[in-house]
């Protein structure tokens, strides 16, 4: 599901293009875009007939807690084939270099029912393409890979799934990675982007005020205290990414802290927490958020 694709500087493109090999069809909930917004325009030039656009009206009354992606998700996959749904988000791509491991997954797990779908590792990037966020806080996993089941459905934002009455979903870990994008943006495009979820969640006027009390760009602050990404990124990212034109407005230093409240990746607990989880348990967190339950291969 997606929309103002164009306007608020997802990559849509590459997150498509990211999966196409690996899927037989490629459902699009299409939302009823701004004004000049070319989102459509965007998709339509991948130029593949596996795509299936659907055009959909989003209801202002699903404005709250942003229900309104989970309810978009949800009926996109309503409209998938096929044993297995594979689910990408607007500013997620994958991997070619793990394509055949997915595949794999797919035809040994097909037959075993108790596999509700498989769930990725993350690599979360911040400011520009060379940083990125394994720190204490951010999801480090979730759920992309649902099998297609009536009783399987988006799950909170659309984070997520869960089945029938609220359960979740019965997983295998899957050594692939979704590459998250969503914190790559023009700072004032950030600022923007950010004002639009917060309506979509807290509703517009709350939204408004929020901005009205901050920059109209978006500080990402001291990118020299975060760890430098040292693999590859997805091919078809290639032309979005040589696309970044806001190094300058970066801060590449190892601080001060801007005169802002800290976020949650600059906070004492949290990068506390991160250094104990890296000696003591290979990186993974203690505890935190685990909206699934793992099966035993």
């Amino acid at each position: 599901m997606v929309r103002n694709a164009d306007k608020f500087y997802f990559p849509i493109k590459a997150s498509i293009e990211s999966v196409l090999p690996l899927v037989d069809e490629f459902v699009v909930a299409l939302g009823d875009n701004s004004p000049g917004d070319k989102t459509r325009e965007i998709i339509e030039s991948i130029g593949s007939d596996k795509i299936k656009i659907i055009d959909r009206v989003w209801d202002e009354k699903e404005f709250v807690e942003s229900r309104i992606f989970a309810s978009e998700t949800s009926f996109a996959l309503s409209q998938c084939s096929g044993d297995w749904c594979l689910y990408m988000q607007a500013d997620e791509a994958l991997h070619e270099q793990d394509h055949e491991t997915i595949k794999s997954y797919c035809e040994k797990y097909v037959n075993d029912k108790r596999v509700d779908g498989f769930l990725f590792n993350y690599n979360h990037f911040w400011g520009d393409y060379d940083h990125y966020l394994p720190i204490h806080g951010w999801y480090k996993n979730e759920i992309r890979l649902v099998r297609n089941n009536e009783n399987i459905y988006s799950y909170g934002d659309a984070q997520s799934f869960r089945k029938g009455e609220n359960q979740k979903l019965a997983v295998i870990p899957i050594p692939a990675y979704v590459y998250h994008y969503g914190w790559v943006r023009p700072p004032q495009m950030m600022a923007a982007k950010k004002e639009e979820h917060d309506s979509i969640h807290h509703g517009r006027e709350e939204a408004a005020k929020k901005a009205a009390e901050v920059p109209d760009y978006f500080q990402y602050g001291p990118l020299g205290r975060l760890p430098v990404f040292k693999g590859s990124h997805p091919k078809v990212m290639g032309d979005f990414i040589a696309q970044l034109n806001w190094k300058d407005k970066l801060d590449f230093s190892s601080g001060p802290y801007p005169n802002r409240p800290k976020l949650k990746h600059e906070r004492t607990k949290y990068k506390v927490l991160q250094k104990l989880e890296n000696i003591f348990n290979g990186g993974k967190d203690f505890f935190g958020y685990a909206n699934w339950t793992i099966l035993k291969k």
